[in-house]
């Protein structure tokens, strides 16, 4: 029986300005390239490899057409139904706990698909697993770069390796016939909801968009995609 295709997405909030010691802010701040960018800095902290903690990791079965979520909150201790979005399961912890619960659920699964994940949602996984001592139990941004039989990263595909225009999973899904993830919030409202305490929207914004990277998969599936050889 072969394994199932799988969609995930990640939500990543960044590590306060004043919490970082001041090596690193100075070090931040001395890659900026303009004036205007050495400002933003403090605001995109979850953008720096290993500084971002993962708050929200959601995937979405493409055989099942059913999806999961592991969001921060009090150890749950396993999944149970969540009724914010019909047919999906959630299972809360700290970010060890999320990490360690998606590494072991991705040894079940065949081809995990993304948008963006060899360029952030995979380095992301894969560095703050490490930092926590967590074993991996997937590649997702490591191996042949131009793979799509382990991780097939839909921006990678839709702008073939990088040759052609750059666009967002929104956009391609308004090209494609498929329901935007966009509601409520969106990326640049992340960390001013987590701020507030809205982890709830946050996990739901997460795992639409997994639901929506899947169904764009999908409509990709018998056309783009077997162009994309493995190696």
């Amino acid at each position: 029986m072969s394994r199932p295709v799988v969609a995930f997405d990640i939500e990543v909030v960044g590590t306060p300005w004043d919490q970082l010691d001041e090596a690193t802010r100075g070090y931040l701040l001395n890659r900026a390239r303009s004036p205007e960018d050495r400002d933003s800095v403090p605001e995109k902290t979850a953008l720096v490899p290993g500084i971002g903690k993962v708050v929200a990791i959601a995937f979405w079965r493409l055989d099942l057409d059913t999806g999961g979520i592991l969001l921060e909150g009090d150890d749950s201790g396993g999944f149970s139904e969540w009724d914010r979005v019909p047919g999906s399961m959630i299972c809360t912890g700290d970010e060890p706990t999320l990490l360690r619960t998606f590494w072991e659920k991705a040894k079940e699964y065949g081809r995990l698909v993304s948008y963006y994940g060899r360029g952030y949602d995979g380095p992301v996984l894969l560095i703050r697993s490490a930092m926590h001592g967590i074993a991996q139990s997937r590649k997702l941004a490591a191996g042949y770069r131009y793979a799509i039989g382990d991780h097939c990263d839909l921006f990678d595909v839709l702008s073939f390796h990088g040759s052609s225009g750059r666009y967002s999973l929104d956009y391609w899904c308004r090209r494609f016939g498929v329901e935007s993830p966009k509601g409520s919030l969106d990326g640049s409202q992340v960390g001013s909801a987590y701020r507030e305490g809205r982890i709830m929207e946050i996990g739901e914004y997460c795992l639409r968009d997994a639901r929506a990277t899947a169904q764009l998969y999908q409509a990709l599936e018998p056309t783009l995609l077997p162009l994309f050889r493995d190696r």
